[in-house]
């Protein structure tokens, strides 16, 4: 904690720090048996009307009320790791859905059912991480009633390769559903890399970061009329950042832009798009790189994103930039759902 000469704690941040990693020290509850002080270490979200939100390495969130603290200071970023990172199938699995949060779900034993209005299957689909407590077909006959209520397709989201075996030598789900003429609508693959080189990348092209999907931003989405559903699940994650570059003419939409959610020591990017008159010029590497520079300062040092299996640009970008793919997966709809509506 930050002590000055004379032995006091100081409190050395302001509302002019959000977005970096911070440890503060704050009042305990007087009535408790506890310590007296609290101390946390995460990145300082937000501080509006008097209240800190602090995001753990974890991805859980702290509310702070600035009248207890007691210490604070920004936490000097760690020395970037430049090699490329190690994971397991389901930490990153967690982590990309930590990164599409829906507006609605609910635990089926080990399975998540997710649903936002439909926007993006991958917050509108089971995401099945241990056994669901039922016996499969009874277990989908409870997804399909649950989507249904809902008015959506049912989807499953499985690992798509013969590494997501059980142990015990029992067939792995994709194959299941498969069996069973569930359809595997979208194939993709979760991509990783050391988050330091693509932030080395970064270039002057005028990149500016911001919280929100702004009316700018969502000009140059591919996915047009951003519902305020959309906007939940693009907002969410635990610490969510929006870059734009700079149209060619003033009023004109961004020439790019990209999404960066940072959790823990992972940073997972998205929806990078560039104006097909502008591809080319580097434009999708300046945006990811000015979201690496962000992330690093927030203590992230991995990179993730999705890639679907027929995007060759992307792929291609991705690689350049020291991405592999760590796994893939994909979605599959019970051929008996409604059809999915556009989003």
């Amino acid at each position: 904690m930050e002590i000055s000469s004379a032995g006091r704690y100081e409190v050395r941040i302001t509302a002019a720090d959000v977005g970096k990693r911070v440890s503060v020290r704050r009042l305990g509850d007087a009535r408790g048996m506890g310590e007296k002080f609290t101390d946390t270490v995460g990145v300082l979200t937000s501080w509006d009307d008097g209240v800190l939100l602090i995001t753990r390495r974890g991805g859980e969130s702290v509310r702070i009320a600035e009248s207890s603290l007691v210490a604070g200071k920004v936490v000097p970023a760690v020395r970037a790791r430049r090699r490329g990172p190690a994971a397991t199938r389901e930490e990153l699995t967690r982590v990309a859905a930590r990164a599409w949060p829906p507006v609605e779900s609910e635990r089926l034993g080990g399975w998540e059912l997710r649903a936002a209005s439909g926007f993006t299957r991958r917050a509108n689909s089971v995401l099945p991480l241990g056994d669901p407590g039922l016996p499969l077909d009874e277990a989908l006959s409870a997804v399909r009633r649950w989507y249904g209520e809902r008015g959506l397709p049912a989807y499953v989201q499985a690992a798509a390769d013969t590494e997501a075996e059980a142990e015990g030598g029992e067939e792995p789900l994709w194959a299941e559903l498969e069996r069973r003429g569930w359809v595997c609508e979208v194939t993709a693959e979760l991509w990783i890399g050391a988050l330091a080189p693509v932030a080395d990348r970064a270039e002057g092209a005028g990149v500016v970061l911001s919280r929100t999907a702004d009316e700018a931003w969502r000009a140059r989405y591919q996915r047009k009329g951003v519902s305020e559903v959309a906007l939940k699940v693009l907002g969410g994650g635990p610490s969510v950042w929006f870059a734009a570059a700079p149209g060619a003419a003033a009023g004109e939409p961004p020439a790019a832009i990209g999404r960066c959610v940072v959790d823990g020591r992972w940073a997972t990017f998205a929806a990078v798009e560039v104006d097909p008159a502008r591809r080319r010029q580097g434009l999708a590497t300046a945006v990811m790189a000015a979201l690496a520079q962000q992330a690093l300062t927030e203590g992230a040092s991995a990179a993730c994103l999705q890639a679907e299996a027929d995007n060759a640009g992307a792929r291609a970008l991705y690689a350049g930039l020291g991405f592999a793919a760590h796994h893939a997966y994909g979605h599959y709809r019970d051929p008996a759902s409604p059809a999915p509506r556009p989003s």
